[in-house]
């Protein structure tokens, strides 16, 4: 894919004084600050877009927003977070009690059915942590998170709607991880028996085979078209005034690769909702009267980095080693890495692509999160000087005075470079990235790659040198054990499932003892040291982070969009307005 990057920083430079325009006239809303559901009507549907197809429908072994997008929406825990408050509540657990933290006593709801119609119970909250998460041949990030310093938790059966959990030791956030799915076992256990159910509930399941207890059950599944949810006729959840949840019959996921075509659906009113990037304010500010309402919810949670492909090992299939060994050596050097970052010019990313609606990122919390997230951290401002001063350290030359620089041995310092094709957000950043890198001597080949393609790369054939991609984030560090520990199933720089550096080995310790310590303070402070020990070793390398703008048909009551929950927060109490 080519990229013509001076009209693009034309156009970005054009739209960046419009928004200034818009700004002035605060064209948008801000983040809610509490929230009212008035009970309202069942009917009608909603329409999103979705960038690519949903990988499979199983949330056990899900590891890409594609697929949670939609099983989110399916499936739940035996808790929720509230998504304006952020505290955790009950759900299919309706209260809980323990006395020391290490023994814990569940009382499940007794009026919950799975969306075939059974009856939900202890049973299915025995068999998801048994016989799925415990299960050592699905290959599953929640045992990274429900394996407490190396020690599993016990899951016992009182009766049908009572369930105890037997920890090892205190696990400070088991509450909040409690949101973990719950799938039934009526529907799987034969597929686990006959070593099945790591490759089930794919795209080609029929609708009734996928089932789950939330307030959606899938409809019908068409191939780079769209996916479309009905209303969960079995939903527990009621409202106020006694009626059953959801209001809306239907979600239907269009998918649309391409933002610009998201975009002209959402102005044509074919999608009710569109996830804006900075430059479409222009587009979208002088049209704000035809009936929509645009939110700035704030920067967003997750990240986005650079990571280089640090993996020692041979692949099976070539027999040859997954990095060649020249490469394996810088990319293993923290100063080789240090250079990557010290060359990238977040600030001319923020100006051009985010214009102006973001931040500089250099480790793994992003500011949305108020309870962990530090400003201590080790910065690598923009400063070719130096980073090139860098690669002269660990001995890189122009011999050939070419422009592109060689090791000690002789081999050009050059790098296959891949994002996801389906953000032309990102694609622009990683074209000024490898402008950036080319600018100090690298040779960079950069492909795009469809989204699933390219996590199927980073997880599972670890054919790849460097990658620009994000993580979604959250409230609690911990729950990304399974990218930090160094055994952890998304522990994309480093798959071997064993610590190579002596950084890696603290990082595996600060997230066992932050299971087990619990008092804030010292919460806080293991988290702080993790994020100064990443930016320092740069595992990733951080670039930008934006903030969480959406635009939304004025259609619906009971919207209240916040930054954790999305622009749908609680979709079960939204319901359409009432036509005059």
């Amino acid at each position: 894919m080519r990229i013509n990057i001076f009209k693009i920083v034309l156009f970005l430079t054009v739209s960046f004084f419009l928004l200034y325009n818009l700004k002035a006239e605060k064209i948008w809303k801000e983040p809610f600050t509490s929230y009212k559901f008035n009970c309202g009507k069942s009917g009608g549907r909603i329409f999103l877009s979705i960038s690519s197809d949903p990988k499979s429908f199983n949330p056990i072994v899900a590891k890409e927003t594609s697929t949670t997008a939609i099983t989110g929406l399916i499936f739940e825990g035996l808790t929720r977070t509230d998504p304006l408050t952020l505290e955790v509540l009950p759900n299919l657990a309706k209260s809980w009690k323990t006395d020391d933290q290490k023994v814990w006593v569940f009382y499940l709801r007794d009026d919950v059915f799975w969306s075939d119609g059974k009856r939900f119970s202890a049973d299915d909250v025995i068999f998801t942590f048994k016989e799925l998460i415990y299960n050592p041949n699905i290959p599953t990030g929640s045992r990274d998170i429900f394996t407490i310093n190396g020690k599993y938790i016990e899951v016992e059966k009182i009766d049908d709607y009572t369930i105890k959990f037997i920890l090892p030791e205190r696990f400070c956030p088991f509450l909040r991880a409690l949101s973990q799915d719950i799938l039934p076992k009526h529907k799987y256990q034969s597929l686990v028996r006959e070593n099945k159910f790591t490759f089930s509930l794919g795209l080609d399941t029929h609708p009734k085979d996928i089932v789950g207890t939330g307030p959606f059950r899938i409809k019908k599944y068409l191939a780079g078209e769209k996916v479309i949810l009905e209303r969960n006729p079995y939903y527990w959840k009621k409202d106020a005034c006694g009626n059953r949840l959801p209001y809306l019959d239907e979600i239907v996921f269009v998918i649309l690769p391409n933002p610009d075509s998201a975009l002209l659906k959402f102005l044509e009113g074919e999608v009710d909702l569109y996830a804006l990037r900075p430059k479409d304010l222009a587009v979208l500010g002088p049209q704000i009267k035809r009936g929509f309402s645009i939110y700035n919810l704030g920067v967003t949670f997750g990240s986005n980095f650079l990571v280089l492909n640090q993996n020692p090992d041979i692949n099976p299939q070539t027999k040859k080693p997954f990095i060649e060994p020249h490469k394996l050596v810088w990319f293993k050097n923290k100063i080789f890495r240090k250079v990557i970052s010290f060359a990238i010019n977040r600030k001319k990313i923020i100006d051009l692509v985010l214009q102006g609606l973001g931040v500089e990122q250099f480790s793994p919390e992003s500011p949305a999160n108020k309870i962990f997230y530090t400003d201590n951290v080790k910065k690598y401002n923009y400063n070719p000087k130096k980073a090139k001063k860098l690669l002269f350290s660990l001995g890189f030359n122009d011999k050939n005075k070419d422009g592109i620089l060689e090791d000690s041995s002789g081999n050009k310092l050059e790098i296959d470079f891949f994002t996801n094709s389906n953000s032309p957000e990102r694609i622009i950043i990683a074209n000024i990235i490898k402008k950036d890198l080319e600018a100090i001597g690298f040779k960079i080949n950069f492909l795009p790659l469809d989204f699933n393609n390219l996590v199927t790369k980073l997880t599972a054939t670890y054919d790849w040198e460097m990658v620009l991609i994000g993580l979604t984030g959250g409230i609690e560090p911990y729950f990304g054990k399974n990218v930090w520990a160094s055994n952890g199933d998304l522990h994309v720089w480093n798959p071997t499932k064993k610590a190579q550096h002596p950084y890696e080995v603290k990082i595996d310790d600060i997230f066992n003892k932050s299971a087990i310590i619990c008092d804030e303070v010292g919460r806080k402070k293991l988290f702080y040291d993790w994020q100064y020990i990443v930016s320092e070793h740069l595992p990733l390398i951080y670039t930008v982070l934006g903030y969480s703008l959406y635009a939304i048909w004025d259609k619906f009551e009971n919207l209240y969009p916040t930054i954790y929950g999305g622009a749908f927060s609680q979709i079960e109490y939204v319901y359409m307005k009432t036509k005059k």
